[in-house]
């Protein structure tokens, strides 16, 4: 990623943050409906706190996006227990883009072409650390 777009994704937080819950029942709700082996992996899950849990690694990953050695850790062990979910390299794909429809619909107009290049940039280098440690877990 470059400044500039860590410094945009990182502009758009503290409104995303204050919408925490528009933000994450937008994913949940996208998620579920574009992927139904997604949806059947939370069949038990308590909604309310994995919504604060989303929220809670997002904060993570914008605050740490231009220190991979604090970010690299915490996204490993994330893809961890996620083997243990039931997680496959497929799923995220889904999540990619219930999280990019959150981001619109939560930003509305000011998701500008920019932004969402940022977004994706950032997703992109989330998914990369997560499936190599996804794979390295499942093997």
């Amino acid at each position: 990623m470059t400044p500039d777009q860590i410094s945009l994704v990182r502009s758009s937080w503290p409104i995303l943050e204050a919408n925490a819950d528009a933000l994450s029942t937008s994913f949940y709700a996208h998620l579920f409906a574009i992927d139904h082996g997604a949806a059947r992996l939370f069949a038990h899950v308590d909604m309310e706190a994995q919504r604060a849990k989303l929220v809670q690694s997002l904060a993570v990953v914008v605050h740490a996006l231009d220190d991979t050695d604090r970010l690299l850790p915490p996204l490993a062990a994330l893809a961890r227990r996620h083997t243990r979910y039931g997680v496959e390299l497929h799923h995220f794909h889904s999540v990619g883009e219930a999280l990019i429809h959150a981001l619109a619909e939560t930003l509305g107009s000011a998701f500008t072409p920019d932004l969402l290049r940022a977004w994706t940039e950032a997703y992109a280098l989330v998914t990369s650390v997560m499936q190599r440690a996804l794979l390295r877990a499942a093997g």
